[in-house]
């Protein structure tokens, strides 16, 4: 994949983080997106040049389609293409649905979902054009089994899992692959406030997963070698039924 850019959003930290330093381990040059996480941000690009790749800032918020359309046509005015879009950024505001207020669910909505159109959409049109393009988008187990307290989040990641299965027939015919990674429990500070330990005993691999272990996945996913993996779910999650 060397050679190749590629847009990882929300890649400040977490998944986003792995997802960025394993592709410029495989020498793409990774566009490291971050909504307001500019020392983190800024950790990811050390990172990415320790593992000898290479790498640049740029922040944008998802949820706003007006900042994404701009980014992206400047990252495409700069760079003429993007090969490789990982869609990861997203956020969690729990609370049980007859609790839950509504900016809570509009902004999981925002963040989680209405992203995946404000980004995907400008990029997969000059994939389609260029006749090659990885999309991989992070969803989640919540998405599949629902979750206590996670309606929202829940039903945005089963959101994109819909969006990306019907992108993926639109597309295969121009060399546009487009699947999901599902994670269940993984270590990163989004999970941090959660009861680790009642939680390891639900899942049957006995731990809570690695950034890492994720971003292998995707890595995958984008090369050539998965050519012919399109409109599929790859579940990370140690086990957990789904």
């Amino acid at each position: 994949m060397e050679k190749k850019i590629a847009l990882v959003t929300g890649a400040s930290r977490g998944i986003g983080r792995a997802v960025a330093v394993a592709l410029a381990a495989t020498g793409c040059h990774v566009l490291i997106n971050y909504r307001s996480g500019q020392k983190e941000a800024e950790e990811t690009l050390a990172q990415v040049e320790r593992a000898g790749g290479k790498g640049v800032l740029c922040p944008f918020d998802v949820s706003d389609a007006a900042a994404c359309e701009s980014a992206i046509a400047e990252i495409l005015k700069k760079h003429q293409r993007i090969d490789i879009l990982v869609n990861n950024a997203g956020i969690r505001r729990d609370a049980l649905l007859v609790f839950m207020k509504r900016e809570q669910w509009a902004e999981v909505m925002a963040t989680n979902l209405d992203s995946f159109y404000n980004v995907t959409q400008p990029v997969v049109k000059q994939m389609a054009m260029n006749r090659w393009g990885r999309i991989v988008t992070v969803a989640s187990t919540a998405g599949q089994t629902g979750l206590e307290g996670q309606a929202n989040y829940a039903a945005a990641k089963a959101g994109v899992i819909g969006a990306s299965k019907s992108l993926a027939r639109e597309v295969a015919k121009r060399g546009v692959t487009v699947n999901v990674l599902a994670p269940g429990f993984i270590e990163t500070e989004m999970t941090a406030s959660l009861p680790r330990e009642q939680l390891k005993t639900q899942i049957p691999a006995g731990r809570f997963g690695q950034p890492e272990e994720v971003a292998a996945a995707a890595v995958f996913l984008c090369s050539e070698a998965a050519a012919y993996i399109t409109g599929a779910v790859l579940n990370i999650n140690g086990g957990v039924y789904t």
